[in-house]
C-alpha cells in the first residue's frame, strides 16, 4: 500500500492540510499526535498499521484474519488517559484501507484480550487486544478518516450526554432488551430518593 510508515504518512497529511498538531511519535509515554482542532479543541491520536496477514495458528479465533487487528493493551490504556478526545487510526496495508476507533469504541466494542509471552532480558508478558476492524470506521483515504475524526469530536456532546440506547453497532455483539418499561413514576421516585 505505502512504502512510508503510517506515522510519516499522517504527519505529511497533517502538514499538507494545514492542520495544527504536535508530533509525539518519538515519545513512548504519550499518543503519537496531538491535533489542535479549531481554537481550543484537542484530539489525541495513536497510529498503527497492519503490515501483513496474521498467522491464525498463533492467535485464538476471534475474527476472520482479513478483519483481525492486534492492538497493544498499553495503547488502549494510554487512550483512556485522554478520553474522550482520543482514538487509534489503523492503516491496513493488506486491504489498502484505514480504520478509526474512538476511545469510546475501544471501551465498548467486543474484543479478546490475551497475554503474549515475550523473551527479552527475562521472560515477560505483553497484553494484546484482538479486535475486528469492521468495528472501526472504515475509510479509503486519510481525508475521509480525518473527516470522521472531526465528526466524532463534534458529536461528543451528543454521544456523552444525549444518546440513551447502547452506543455502537458492533460486529460480534447482539444487544437485547432487559428490565421493565420505565415510566414517569419511576423517575419521580428516583428524584425523591436522591434529593
Amino acid at each position: 500500500m505505502n512504502n512510508v510508515s503510517i506515522e510519516q504518512e499522517v504527519k505529511q497529511y497533517l502538514e499538507r492540510s494545514g492542520q495544527r498538531f504536535v508530533d509525539n511519535t518519538a515519545a513512548f509515554d504519550v499518543l503519537d499526535f496531538t491535533i489542535l482542532i479549531g481554537e481550543s479543541a484537542v484530539f489525541y491520536l495513536e497510529v498503527k498499521e497492519k503490515r501483513q496477514p496474521y498467522n491464525p495458528a498463533n492467535w485464538p479465533g476471534f475474527a476472520p484474519e482479513a478483519d483481525l487487528f492486534i492492538l497493544d493493551d498499553l495503547t488502549v490504556r494510554k487512550c483512556l488517559g485522554y478520553a474522550p478526545r482520543a482514538g487509534v487510526l489503523v492503516r491496513d496495508n493488506t486491504q489498502s484501507s484505514y480504520y478509526f476507533f474512538s476511545v469510546i469504541d475501544l471501551a465498548l466494542m467486543p474484543r479478546l484480550r490475551v497475554n503474549r509471552p515475550i523473551q527479552r532480558n527475562a521472560a515477560d508478558l505483553k497484553g494484546k487486544w484482538l479486535v475486528n476492524l469492521q468495528n472501526g470506521f472504515q475509510a479509503d483515504n486519510l481525508t475521509d478518516a480525518f473527516a470522521h475524526l472531526n465528526h466524532y469530536v463534534q458529536a461528543l456532546p451528543s454521544i456523552l450526554c444525549e444518546w440513551h440506547p447502547c452506543y455502537g453497532d458492533y460486529v460480534g455483539e447482539t444487544i437485547g432488551n432487559g428490565g421493565i418499561v420505565r415510566n414517569p413514576t419511576h423517575w419521580e421516585s428516583d428524584i425523591q430518593a436522591t434529593r
